[in-house]
């Protein structure tokens, strides 16, 4: 599939993360494929999924575009979305479509520059997606070659802004100053928050927690309950 031709199939549409980490109850590459096949059967135009045995059950039942990353901490860093060139690969190996990878301002810790490993992905023919938390970051990404932009670590840096509604002045501010396609993730969880992110026209969304983490529904719903005591 051509660049223009994926990036066409996921243009205007819902991206389902479908993660799962270690302690958390639905953890089972299983679970998360069938979580991305009800997201296939809802309507959804790619999922974005953590993992190399993810990714392998996932594209086993459904067939939209993967977004993959895997997350791994090492130490003395604080990038874990597909932190080094040796996750890359692993994701190249097992066939997504796009690799997302922390492009923040956040020192690389293996020698491996951004520009190299979009090279390196564009080579094997694989886009590029830009984790970044900040505007400034999404300019940068698009010097480095990056294919597309996504908002997902925008309060996850200690720089970017700590709030616990969706960013929706940086997709604004990147959809006015990026030329990139400009992926509008995190903490969309309310359908007004998706109507308000619309209005600045984003090239699609990413939900996940509010569509396929039960544990975070039910608190939701029960901080409400709560609330009312």
């Amino acid at each position: 599939m051509s660049k223009e031709e994926l990036l066409k199939k996921i243009k205007g549409g819902l991206i389902v993360s479908c993660q799962a980490q270690e302690n958390e109850p639905l953890h089972s590459d299983f679970i998360m494929s069938r979580m991305a096949l009800a997201a296939k059967v809802g309507g959804a135009v790619a999922i974005r999924a953590n993992g190399v045995k993810d990714i392998k059950a996932i594209k086993e039942v459904v067939d939209l575009p993967i977004i993959g990353l895997i997350k791994r901490d090492y130490p003395n860093t604080e990038r874990y979305i597909t932190p080094t060139l040796k996750e890359i690969k692993e994701l190249v190996e097992v066939g997504v479509d796009i690799v997302a990878m922390d492009a923040t301002d956040r020192d690389q810790n293996d020698g491996v520059s951004l520009e190299e490993k979009v090279k390196f992905l564009h080579d094997n023919g694989v886009l590029a997606m830009a984790d970044i938390s900040t505007l400034e970051e999404g300019i940068i990404a698009q010097v480095k070659g990056f294919d597309i932009i996504s908002t997902t670590l925008s309060g996850y840096t200690s720089y970017s802004p700590q709030i616990k509604e969706p960013d929706f002045k940086l997709v604004e501010d990147l959809t006015k100053s990026v030329s990139l396609p400009i992926v509008a993730e995190g903490r969309i969880t309310e359908l007004n928050d998706l109507k308000k992110i619309l209005k600045f026209n984003p090239f699609s969304v990413v939900i996940g927690g509010a569509i396929t983490r039960p544990q975070q529904i039910t608190a939701r719903y029960v901080e409400i309950i709560n609330s009312c005591k």
